[in-house]
């Protein structure tokens, strides 16, 4: 779930996040040769707070003669975590140091902070704690003043500083990263929220389209706890969850609601996730959390990264990005995104998820050419070309582009229509009455991958979708084979006009590239000697690439405060967006929609009528026909922004 997966080899796991953050600090086996402490020394601190607690801050300063080139000063880089900055002690050292290897070579004092009530740090922890733009006390304090005060006492005491900060992070550190750059201090000069957590009931982590990533969600809070204590033996050791299965599928199916799951299974032990589960609307619990709201007086440089398959905070680097551009049009802001799961550019290189090859180390190239270059110009001086404001990897050609807005200025709005038998084209129809309709079983719900799995795959958000095509409760929508390239870039946005026999349904609507079935021979032609343009490998034939999904919780289609019943075999809208994508379908491919009422387990079931869903009775999961309409006066399709 948010702030990434948790697994293990055999059930749980590290979360994704957690590894994101940590794997510069915490490898398993200290490499031949201990740079990180024959080149720096290491000091930690209990950093007093305005409000009077102390946050534990680990604090890397190059030895004198380190670095031959570079004696300094140097600048401050710093990282802000949930997750622990150890190893503990001054005697200890991690094997590596910074966001990548370009870093700890490079000359700067590196940084790590437990935040309030994590680990080794004091005070209590409030998860995603509210930012306070009126601050009128030392006691009003959040994750800006924490940081403001950080940087304060750094500057202050660590000695060989040239004055300026830079902080980064991905995932929750992101979050803290975010929350870093509002009213922030003089000296900080540049920021990069990677995957930063910024509305979870509004697309990261928690909810999508109102429905709760139940996946996610129940394997991270497994795992994250109130708070940890290296100090204290019982916060200090993680038991991996034990699911008993390898099938998830029928774990969580078994498991019942969500309240029967956490009483079983969690019995009270962490109301974090009671939060998550129990705010099922947008309430003042997560409007209180939307940092993109509070995105004002941010004077640094800064750097947005997310992935287009991050399958945690999708949204949340958009949102930001938006933001910041809103409220300080003044500031250099940038969008970077690339074909990368959740924080994969950090620890991969970014060449292939799943099936899918970009032909190209995506993630080293990002790393040396955007963020590291980032870093030295604003920190250092260092030269470096204009900054664009969006950065963006173009799949399905495998290119990355540069372009003064995003969405691009000279994308186009387009709407993909449902036709009769199962035809999808940008022509809208011209029938008087027509409609497809599917019966959907809360009680057998459609998979959303087509094979066991004990863990949350990643590569889930470009799998084969086949096997959901094959099934009579999924609609399928396709073009003829085209003839050009199409290429969309930003948003997605189904429009559906529906009618439900239930009170309640999730519309799940899914975008997809479909490779064409002629696949070529190993002499790259195919059958009768005939070329075949941009022929996919032999066993990509007939592929059918998610490029993105939603969910779409109907009760929610007017209100995210204020859910309404739908009624029964009325004709109403389900709109919706879907976070931005940038991708080309290649000629010879089509384009499909899909369109079910159900994504499990990675979404919570819909009962399909109209109740308090996380504490639904057995005899409250119905069956209910949904019909989509696709005629003249009630036509329903995905619109897209097409590049002329």
């Amino acid at each position: 779930m948010h702030r990434f997966l948790c697994r293990t080899l055999a059930a749980v796991a590290f979360c994704i996040c957690l590894l994101a953050s940590l794997s510069a600090q915490q490898p398993a086996q200290a490499p031949a040769e201990d740079f990180v402490k024959s080149h720096y020394t290491k000091y930690e601190f209990r950093i007093p707070m305005r409000d009077g607690k102390r946050l534990f801050t680990a604090v890397y300063v190059p030895k004198t003669g380190a670095f031959e080139k570079d004696a300094g000063p140097y600048p401050f880089l710093m990282n802000r975590t949930p997750y622990s900055v150890g190893p503990y002690g001054e005697d200890q050292y991690p094997a590596h140091l910074g966001p990548s290897d370009e870093f700890e070579k490079s000359g700067y004092i590196f940084v790590y902070q437990d935040v309030r009530g994590r680990w080794m740090s004091e005070g209590e922890f409030v998860e995603m704690r509210p930012h306070i733009d009126d601050k009128k006390s030392p006691k009003d304090v959040d994750d800006a003043s924490d940081t403001y005060d950080t940087i304060e006492f750094l500057l202050k005491n660590v000695p060989n500083n040239n004055g300026k900060v830079g902080i980064s992070g991905i995932s929750y550190p992101g979050f803290y990263t975010s929350a870093s750059i509002i009213d922030s201090h003089p000296a900080l000069v540049a920021a990069s929220p990677q995957a930063p957590m910024t509305d979870l009931f509004r697309g990261d982590d928690s909810y999508h389209g109102g429905a709760f990533m139940l996946e996610a969600n129940f394997g991270f809070y497994v795992f994250f706890r109130p708070n940890r204590n290296p100090e204290d033996p019982e916060h200090a050791e993680h038991v991996p969850f034990d699911f008993s299965t390898p099938d998830h599928y029928r774990f969580y199916l078994n498991a019942g609601n969500i309240a029967d799951l956490e009483k079983k299974y969690m019995k009270g032990s962490n109301p974090l996730f009671d939060d998550q589960y129990k705010h099922d609307t947008y309430d003042d619990y997560w409007q209180s959390r939307d940092l993109s709201r509070h995105m004002k007086n941010v004077k640094c440089a800064v750097l947005v990264v997310g992935g287009w398959y991050d399958a945690e905070d999708l949204s949340g680097p958009y949102k930001t990005y938006y933001a910041i551009n809103k409220f300080n049009p003044e500031t250099p802001t940038t969008l970077v995104e690339g074909p990368w799961v959740h924080g994969g550019w950090a620890r991969s290189d970014g060449s292939h998820l799943g099936d899918i090859s970009f032909n190209a180390n995506t993630s080293e190239y990002f790393r040396s050419n955007i963020q590291f270059p980032f870093f030295e110009h604003y920190l250092k001086g260092k030269a470096a070309g204009a900054q664009p404001k969006a950065v963006v990897f173009e799949t399905g050609t495998n290119v990355w582009r540069s372009f003064d807005a995003w969405p691009p200025k000279a994308a186009k709005a387009k709407t993909l229509y449902f036709h009769a038998g199962g035809k999808l084209s940008f022509d809208p129809p011209a029938e008087s009455a027509g409609a497809d309709s599917y019966v959907s079983d809360p009680n057998h719900p459609v998979p959303f991958v087509g094979y066991t799995t004990d863990t949350f795959p990643q590569r889930y958000m470009v799998d084969d979708q086949r096997f959901a095509s094959y099934r009579p409760d999924v609609l399928v929508y396709e073009t003829e084979p085209l003839e050009e390239d199409v290429t969309i870039a930003g948003p997605i946005s189904p429009k559906l006009k529906i009618a439900s026999t239930g009170t309640d349904s999730d519309f799940v609507v899914k975008l997809i590239d479909v490779y064409p079935d002629n696949a070529p021979d190993a002499e790259g032609t195919a059958s009768g000697n005939k070329r075949v343009l941009d022929a996919p490998p032999l066993h990509m034939g007939g592929y059918q690439e998610m490029l993105r999904g939603e969910p779409m919780r109907a009760k929610f289609r007017n209100s995210w405060e204020k859910p309404e019943a739908l009624v029964p075999g009325k004709t109403t809208e389900v709109d919706f967006t879907m976070p931005d994508l940038f991708h080309t379908f290649r000629r010879g491919h089509r384009i499909m929609v899909q369109v079910q009422s159900s994504w499990f387990p990675l979404t919570d079931r819909n009962p399909q009528t109209f109740t308090d869903i996380p504490y639904a009775k057995p005899e409250d999961f119905q069956k209910a026909t949904e019909q989509v309409f696709r005629q003249k006066d009630a036509a329903s399709g995905v619109e897209v922004l097409v590049m002329p």
